[in-house]
């Protein structure tokens, strides 16, 4: 039972971390757009569609990588922040880089924008804290068995 309700738990850090992370990447993403004044207040319809796409992105392409990163934390029990947080980068980062060509001639990556790797490496720290904050305090504690208090002497 402690099992079922802890995969539960991590589905929805999972769904929250990824909710944060797209709202993030849609904000910077299009953050040099809402600077600039000629273009009056936005569309809060769009604005929800455009959040929600990015969860939609943020899911599936970190789907993966997230659940290599639960899974180990959970393994060994790792509850430290900065791991959390340190997971959320290299995720962050390979879903973006699992977008960018890559040459293997040259053995590098093709058409790497700096502002929307730091972007996705952003989100992914943010998502990993956040991910840490729900599910992550927690790794590894469904396994703890319950031990019962010694019995009391006899009189």
């Amino acid at each position: 039972m402690a099992l079922i309700l802890r995969l539960f738990v991590i589905a929805l850090g999972f769904l929250a971390a990824c909710l944060v992370a797209g709202t993030i990447i849609v904000v910077a993403v299009l953050f040099p757009e809402f600077s600039d004044l000629g273009t009056g207040p936005v569309d809060q319809g769009v604005f929800q569609i455009l959040i929600a796409f990015g969860f939609i992105f943020v899911s599936g392409f970190a789907l993966l990588p997230a659940s290599i990163i639960a899974l180990l934390t959970e393994a060994f029990s790792i509850r430290s922040v900065l791991a959390y947080a340190l997971g959320g980068a290299v995720v962050g980062a390979a879903c973006y880089l699992s977008l960018v060509p890559y040459d293997t001639d040259a053995w590098q990556f093709n058409g790497i924008v700096r502002r929307h790797m730091e972007i996705m490496t952003g989100a992914g720290i943010v998502a990993g804290l956040i991910y840490w904050m729900i599910a992550g305090r927690n790794a590894g504690a469904w396994r703890a068995s319950s031990r019962r208090p010694p019995p009391l002497p006899p009189r």
